[in-house]
């Protein structure tokens, strides 16, 4: 039996001027599956070899075969990039000649040209491949010492909570969260985010925080602040007092991440703060 979207062992059986034909194993030679040409890799196959190709659907929804190897297969998750948008949904590009459509039923948010995200790959209805971007379902919880705290980690966002924490995939299957307090700039579906991990959740969700580790954010931060003074006359309205919106605003980060890097700053002496904010101190 063939599986469609996935990889199959067949003989060649026929050839043609455009291609081979293989061996459905039905018995009738009207089901034979074309292998182009162009979908031939290495050296040509001859008449009763074995050849491993992956089945799906050409143009006209007859089932084609290539030695091509695609990005993702039927059933599984997959990192993959817009090829297009149409009224009826969106084009992925999985590695074949043909992309896939997510259908606009089936994306959780708009999908850009270009952009990419975390998709599922399933046969559809009709008995074509389509993706979806509903991968909630697919992902697991990771299993105990999969990762531990402090762990250096890497994944893709592909929804928000209601209270606007991150939804991530991470390695593209184990489920992650990244609280709302722990990001400060515009994250999107689709984006890959790094850090560290912070908590293990009972239910082995990952909870990480995208945040680079203190010594590296409080160097960074006070750079930043300093060029923000200089590039501002040699002050600013802001100081260890003004509110974690404000901070957030002006310097993407958290409140306690600022009054450490003005810590740092006038440790070194390069910085005073009063009522008004804070300065570039005087040499």
């Amino acid at each position: 039996m063939i599986r469609f979207g996935d990889y199959n062992e067949l003989a060649v059986k026929r050839t043609a001027s455009f291609g081979l034909y293989l061996d459905a194993g039905t018995g009738n030679s009207s089901d034979d599956i074309l292998l182009p040409t162009g979908s031939i890799t290495g050296d040509k196959p001859q008449i009763g070899d074995i050849v491993t190709v992956f089945i799906y659907k050409d143009s006209k929804d007859r089932l084609i075969a290539t030695m091509k190897k695609p990005l993702a297969k039927v059933n599984e998750l997959a990192y993959l990039r817009v090829s297009g948008v149409s009224e009826f949904g969106a084009f992925v590009d999985f590695g074949l000649e043909r992309d896939i459509l997510v259908p606009k039923r089936e994306q959780k948010y708009p999908m850009l040209k270009e952009s990419s995200y975390l998709v599922f790959l399933y046969e559809d209805k009709t008995g074509r491949l389509a993706a979806s971007t509903e991968v909630d379902r697919y992902l697991e919880n990771a299993e105990e010492g999969t990762y531990k705290m402090g762990d250096e980690v890497r994944g893709v966002v592909y929804g928000k909570q209601t209270n606007d924490s991150l939804m991530v995939a991470l390695d593209n299957r184990y489920r992650a969260v990244v609280l709302k307090t722990e990001y400060f700039t515009r994250i999107l579906p689709g984006e890959i985010v790094e850090g560290t991990v912070k908590k293990i959740y009972e239910d082995g969700r990952i909870g990480f925080t995208p945040r680079k580790k203190m010594v590296e954010a409080k160097e960074e931060l006070s750079d930043k602040i300093m060029s923000y003074l200089k590039f501002h006359g040699g002050s600013m309205p802001y100081n260890d007092k003004s509110t974690p919106e404000e901070i957030s605003s002006a310097f993407a980060s958290s409140k306690n991440y600022f009054k450490i890097a003005l810590g740092n700053l006038m440790k070194k002496g390069l910085i005073e703060q009063d009522e008004k904010g804070t300065h570039l101190k005087e040499k």
